[in-house]
């Protein structure tokens, strides 16, 4: 009278349901995040992201951000466009724009944290720049400084 163990079988369709598509993380982002990254762009910023944490250039975190944009450090400032409540993060744009950094939303604050190397989801990045990665830093920054600007 003992319990068998019942094996977990995951197929495909299971596994790719998981992910979810652009469309559907824009459906759950915040009214606040304006200018939002398209997919391309969305995509280029999260490997600039993953490059940058492997030489450990990056910043992580509202309150890390802050300090260092106080600071006058430069570099691309990535928002994650579904983080609640919006009172956390809604002070860095305009501490982005007084200081005439490049910043941007992404749909997803989880994807940002996977990307940054960390299980945590993250909220916010700045990106610094670094030669090892160079190219990619300012493609990124030139299809973010091209963005729209919210009135």
């Amino acid at each position: 009278m003992t319990k068998t163990k019942k094996e977990k079988t995951v197929t495909e369709e299971e596994a790719v349901g998981t992910e979810k598509s652009y469309q559907e993380l824009i459906a759950h982002i915040n009214p606040i995040a304006q200018p939002l990254a398209p997919r391309k762009l969305s995509k280029k910023l999260y490997k600039c992201v993953k490059k940058a944490a492997k030489v450990k250039q990056i910043r992580r975190g509202v309150k890390e951000v802050q300090k260092f944009i106080n600071k006058g450090e430069k570099g691309i400032v990535v928002l994650a466009g579904d983080t609640l409540p919006i009172e956390v993060y809604c002070h860095l744009p305009i501490m982005c724009e007084d200081r005439n950094l490049p910043y941007a939303y992404i749909p997803s604050k989880v994807d940002l944290g996977s990307s940054a190397g960390s299980k945590r989801p993250t909220c916010v990045i700045m990106i610094k720049p670094h030669e090892d990665y160079q190219e990619a830093y300012d493609e990124c920054l030139e299809e973010v400084s091209a963005l729209p600007k919210p009135l």
